[in-house]
């Protein structure tokens, strides 16, 4: 971040600063990454409040906090301290700012499935012709946005962002603070429905990333999603697309997906992506559309995605002494599972091993929950996976559905919780199994890796 004077700090957000000195490097808002130089951000949240620890970010070398409590004045006297109704806002508004002040081309990813994936296979091409920020994990929330937009220098050219939403007019506010120049939707499935309710209103949030399109700002869409392309067609909305069908702008095509990787043309150019999956086609689809809007050839394109790294904990594939583990345990909703299966079928084809799926519960469905997690027994018996463990109530719905439909042995067992889960592993899975570890944040199935690891690196 270039240096930012607290006076103008001040304009922006609306606040009055109580010594009027200075000038802050960056912004946290978290005390333990406050470093010298720093203006913290004292945001309040459901399990911490950042004003419990505005000493902590002083002591850390802050050199000013912006407050929204009335006593936070009198209990810090000689701080330079900025007040406001709301902190969350403030932080919106100055990167808001900042993002016109420094002016690089902003991308803007949104959708149900394949946000980070799509982001860190564009940045990975773009990087190489251009200087290019991205958002650090899935910074993809209110504060999570802002802090990568504030976290660019001047002489950034590109800014990659992930927009997330779990509630309706989430995306409409982040995509005001971000502006991008190409907004992108990678596709839109059943997720967070307990925030959104129906799939119509998840493809209204969506397709509100638009609002915040700067003048010629390009709309990127996957036109394999029905839903989504007829609701861009009704509201006479431009826009590119992408996906495998005929009408697309870029379309893949001979596809062929092997154990770890995807093969497949676009424009009759030969790409060899080294991710696995259906779903990972359409993110290096909805990557190379972002690509090309910057002149980036398909011959350029495919060359470089040739090294593209693995994301961890999104389709990694592990080899831990004899046994395969595709880590791919970041979240999950039916969609993403689903994908999830897919690779691990192929996974299975290539190597002739059992398939295990350790299965944690997919949150944030609402009412569908039991229904959604029901539903997700089908994709598991026609996978054919032999060894089911289920961590939550709700995965031990999707054990149970599966039991009763699988006509092969499917041999089920269901935990309370990962711990649980973890402590029996040694009893059920075995060496040169395949296993597939996917399940949303709350089950924290990273635990389950470890402990595999632990049980079976040589």
């Amino acid at each position: 971040m270039k240096s930012f004077s607290i006076t103008e700090l001040a304009k922006i957000i609306k606040a009055r600063p109580t010594k009027d000195t200075g000038a802050f490097t960056g912004v946290s808002t978290d005390s333990r990454t406050t470093t010298p130089g720093h203006c913290f951000f004292a945001i309040p949240g459901d399990n911490f409040d950042g004003h419990d620890y505005l000493t902590d970010a002083f002591d850390n070398g802050a050199v000013c906090a912006v407050v929204s409590k009335d006593d936070t004045v009198e209990k810090l006297p000689g701080k330079t301290l900025l007040k406001v109704d709301d902190t969350i806002k403030a932080l919106g508004d100055l990167a808001a700012d900042y993002r016109r002040q420094i002016n690089p081309k902003v991308i803007a990813v949104t959708g149900s499935v394949g946000k980070t994936t799509t982001r860190q296979i564009a940045y990975h091409v773009l990087s190489q012709h251009f200087r290019v920020r991205q958002a650090p994990k899935n910074f993809n929330n209110y504060i999570g946005l802002p802090l990568t937009l504030l976290d660019a220098d001047t002489n950034d050219q590109i800014v990659i962002a992930e927009l997330g939403a779990n509630h309706p007019g989430e995306i409409a506010y982040l995509t005001r603070i971000a502006q991008p120049d190409i907004a992108v939707i990678t596709n839109v499935h059943p997720a967070h429905l307990e925030g959104f309710a129906t799939l119509k209103t998840i493809l209204q949030e969506k397709l509100s990333i638009s609002q915040g399109l700067r003048h010629n700002g390009t709309l990127i869409i996957n036109a394999d999603c029905e839903r989504l392309l007829e609701a861009c067609r009704s509201t006479r909305t431009e826009f590119t697309t992408f996906g495998k069908s005929n009408q697309c702008d870029v379309q893949a095509r001979s596809i062929t997906l092997s154990a770890s990787t995807s093969h497949f043309t676009i424009d009759e150019t030969p790409v060899n992506l080294p991710l696995s999956g259906a779903g990972n086609v359409e993110n290096a689809l909805a990557a190379f559309s972002i690509c090309r809007q910057f002149k980036i050839t398909t011959n350029d394109f495919a060359e470089t995605i040739k090294t593209l790294p693995s994301v961890p904990m999104r389709a990694e594939i592990l080899q831990i002494g004899n046994l395969t583990v595709l880590n791919d345990c970041y979240n999950a909703n039916p969609a993403s599972v689903k994908n999830a299966l897919d690779i691990l079928v192929n996974l299975g084809s290539e190597k002739k091993q059992r398939l295990v799926f350790i299965c944690g519960d997919m949150a944030e469905l609402g009412k569908h929950s039991e229904k959604l997690h029901a539903q997700l027994a089908d994709s598991i018996t026609k996978a054919k996976v032999r060894l089911l463990l289920t961590v939550g109530d709700l995965a031990k719905v999707t054990a149970e559905t599966a039991k009763t439909h699988a006509q092969y042995d499917l041999h089920t067992k269901s935990f309370a919780d990962t711990v649980s889960a973890c402590n029996n592993l040694h009893k059920y899975v075995k060496d040169y199994d395949i296993v597939l570890v996917k399940g949303s944040r709350v089950a924290k199935l990273e635990l389950a890796v470890e402990k595999l690891k632990e049980l079976f690196g040589r």
